[in-house]
């Protein structure tokens, strides 16, 4: 009898802990649920400059003029001086920010066209960014220059996961500030003002319209924004109110002739400009203003405090349609330009506003690039990124916790133009090889970025081991591609 009595109580212990343990775990799974579901999402804003350079802004140190709004979104925010984007040209870029992956690994690694309209599309099976959105509950929409897919295609908007798309689906037809057609989803939008050379209606303004009416209709759910501009891209252009504001004042004046009729004419060729220098600082006023207005939105709508805005540029400045850098010194203190893998045509000007969560007026020598984005806003709206991206989650830095910021083992570029081309940076170090197409094991340049951010000195002779070891990366950095290989003729490469 006392040997029963033992066991049921025994017994009772067991079962009385069992359930305890099965409580518990199902008080954790609830808190879990209950913390996912009471995360407050913050709407995001991601605002995408076209050939933008590292100089172009004041607060980036431009000199010939200013850029107010933008600078108060510094003021408030987070300043980067060593942010990266995803490669020297317009697709691949977009490429690496869309998939969390750099230009050895992503989809799209050059710039490759589909004609009449369109670039090479990303695959159904790639996993954007606005997908993993879309997945937890926001709107999301796409306002400007696409350049990952034609319409309809696989790598359309709208079946890459944006709910929302107006603007130019191909970057080819983006180098017109007055076309005949712009995209709302799947709809070609004809703009009868713009024929016979009218030049009513500025691509821009339409597109900025939209971006604020997509604000407005999203307001009471979050969203993810992204503003994909397609300025101060050439064709050098701007509206006659913009342009008077700047006549005259960036002597001595420049030319340039372009393209003003015939068949191709509006449809990729540049046209002819006067008055250069005073277009690029008016397009750079439109592009200030419009960056303005959609700060003044989330503020007039109460959204402001739980809004991300994001403002960066897709590469460095282009020398195209008249463009002029040197005059207005927009990479700043660094080499290069657009289609270089110096710092010049890679290292881009990087503003993130977060009113409460970023402190105002901080900046950021983390070194970070394009790819780190996507695991970013996963992290900020709590899921889990997948697991074969490059990127790194920057939200220890945004929320000044740089000493829980993970750094990046190295950043890798290639580049499918100008003769192939390849860069990595580890640490202070930067390595470029140029001519890879025909010289794949050709020798490289090094340089201390710490010491010589203008690469300025090649210092390969004086550190075989660095040499060594960056030879390595660049050999196993990168995954074959059956359409982006490195050989000359392997891929048509199109003109941005």
């Amino acid at each position: 009898m006392k040997l029963y009595s033992k066991y049921l109580l025994a017994l009772a212990i067991i079962l009385m802990v069992s359930c305890n343990e099965s409580q518990k775990k199902e008080n954790k799974g609830s808190m879990a649920n209950e913390t996912a579901d009471s995360i407050v999402k913050p709407n995001i804003i991601y605002i995408l400059a076209d050939d933008l350079g590292y100089g172009d802004l004041s607060v980036y140190g431009q000199k010939k003029f200013k850029t107010p709004n933008i600078d108060k979104l510094a003021e408030q925010g987070m300043l980067f001086t060593q942010h990266y984007s995803g490669s020297t040209v317009c697709a691949p870029s977009r490429s690496a920010l869309m998939t969390g992956m750099h230009t050895g690994h992503t989809v799209v690694r050059g710039n490759k066209e589909v004609r009449p309209e369109g670039q090479y599309p990303i695959p159904d099976g790639t996993y954007t960014i606005a997908e993993a959105l879309k997945k937890v509950g926001y709107s999301t929409g796409a306002f400007g220059k696409w350049g990952l897919g034609s319409p309809g295609s696989e790598g359309d908007p709208t079946n890459q996961g944006f709910d929302t798309f107006y603007g130019y689906n191909c970057q080819r037809l983006g180098h017109n500030y007055y076309p005949y057609h712009l995209w709302s989803n799947n709809d070609s939008i004809v703009l009868p003002e713009n024929t016979d050379a009218k030049d009513s209606a500025y691509a821009p303004e339409l597109i900025h319209k939209q971006t604020l009416k997509f604000i407005d209709t999203n307001k009471d759910t979050p969203f993810f924004l992204f503003v994909p501009s397609i300025i101060p891209h050439a064709e050098l252009a701007a509206p006659e109110a913009y342009m008077e504001s700047h006549r005259g004042k960036y002597p001595p004046e420049k030319a340039y002739e372009g393209v003003d009729d015939g068949p191709e004419f509006n449809l990729g060729p540049y046209r002819s400009q006067e008055e250069t220098h005073a277009a690029f600082a008016a397009m750079i006023n439109v592009l200030d203003d419009q960056v303005g207005d959609i700060m003044a939105k989330v503020e007039g709508l109460g959204l402001a405090d739980n809004t991300i805005i994001i403002f960066t540029s897709d590469n460095g400045p282009h020398t195209e349609g008249g463009a002029d850098p040197e005059y207005f010194d927009s990479n700043g203190p660094l080499k290069g330009t657009k289609r270089d893998l110096y710092e010049g045509g890679i290292r881009v000007p990087m503003i993130a506003r977060w009113p409460g969560k970023i402190a105002p007026g901080s900046k950021s020598d983390y070194v970070s690039a394009f790819w780190d984005i996507f695991p970013t806003f996963s992290e900020i709206v709590g899921i889990t990124p997948p697991d074969n991206m490059d990127g790194v989650s920057l939200l220890p830095t945004l929320l000044g916790k740089d000493a829980n910021q993970k750094e990046h083992d190295y950043l890798y570029w290639e580049f499918h133009e100008k003769g192939g081309r390849q860069a990595v940076r580890k640490g202070k170090w930067k390595a470029v090889r140029y001519n890879v197409f025909k010289n794949p094991d050709g020798p490289l340049e090094l340089y201390d970025l710490d010491k010589d951010q203008g690469e300025e000195n090649n210092i390969a002779s004086e550190h075989p081991d660095i040499v060594a070891d960056m030879e390595n990366i660049l050999k196993t950095a990168r995954t074959p591609s059956d359409i982006f290989t490195f050989g000359q003729g392997t891929y048509l490469e199109g003109k941005k």
